[in-house]
């Protein structure tokens, strides 16, 4: 396994894109038998609440702590656009029903749960350059519910994440958050992210490099192994959450060659 050492852990998507893939809670079991740590990634879109529930228990029976809890892309944006989303909970409801379960012991029927529940719960934020009294209200509620770490979309400009997490511990946040970054491999790929992705933040700047740059895939590492190394420094940034979808072999190499793998972050929530 190529990120083990370099990566604390591994998202296993749930359906991404609105796109069968192999089942997330499978997924995860055979990185933990395999020594990976995994953040088990759940959807509200295909199950409804019994469902989820029995996968929760799955995930804790299988030795899976980390959830992090998702809306789901919608499915007319998929392979398969009659597909009917189900949304019984929202990712607030969901997260909400997964911390009762871990703190009551039982299930929201009053049935016990034979065993702890050690789920660490996760919830997705889009980072924002914030304006004169903006607060965050949503991600908010979601800590509320029981959220324990907040993952982001990619946001490429470490000025806007250095705004935003100020105003975040401005407004009392206080869970580790994990910046979204990317080595983009091309400036085509760049600008699709950022139209076609919603709340994708990368800076102009970046583009005009990638388009450039002799090797645009070289110059995609280096602008990701800036951005890590900047936001390595930046007050309340726990971590990065890094994703390259059909890019998959520069994940390793990014972190490997930022060398912000295993570091301590003096400014991070912990």
């Amino acid at each position: 396994m190529p990120l083990k050492g370099l990566a604390t852990a591994v998202n296993v998507t749930d359906g991404a894109g609105a796109k069968v893939h192999l089942s997330s809670l499978a997924t995860a079991h055979f990185l933990v038998t395999s020594g990976i740590e995994p953040i088990f990634q759940m959807t509200c879109r295909d199950r409804n609440r019994l469902a989820l529930q029995g996968d929760l228990l799955g995930a804790m029976s299988l030795g899976i702590h980390n959830v992090l809890v998702l809306g789901g892309d919608d499915p007319k944006a998929g392979d398969q656009p009659d597909a009917k989303p189900v949304y019984d909970l929202d990712s607030r409801a969901l997260l909400a029903m997964a911390h009762a379960m871990r703190s009551q012991g039982k299930l929201p029927s009053g049935t016990a749960i034979d065993g702890p529940m050690r789920l660490v719960l996760g919830a997705a934020d889009l980072p924002v350059d914030p304006k004169p009294g903006w607060e965050p209200k949503g991600l908010k509620a979601k800590i509320e519910a029981g959220a324990d770490f907040v993952q982001t979309q990619f946001c490429m400009d470490t000025g806007v994440v250095r705004r935003y997490t100020e105003r975040l511990r401005e407004a009392g946040v206080q869970v580790p958050i994990l910046i979204g970054v990317a080595p983009m491999p091309s400036a085509r790929s760049a600008r699709w992210m950022k139209e076609k992705l919603f709340g994708t933040i990368i800076p102009d700047a970046f583009i005009d490099r990638l388009e450039r740059a002799a090797d645009a895939k070289a110059e995609g590492r280096r602008i990701c192994v800036e951005v890590l190394r900047e936001l390595a420094g930046i007050p309340g940034v726990a971590g990065a959450h890094v994703m390259a979808p059909m890019n998959f072999a520069e994940i390793p190499a990014v972190i490997s060659e930022s060398g912000v793998a295993g570091r301590s972050l003096a400014h991070a929530v912990h």
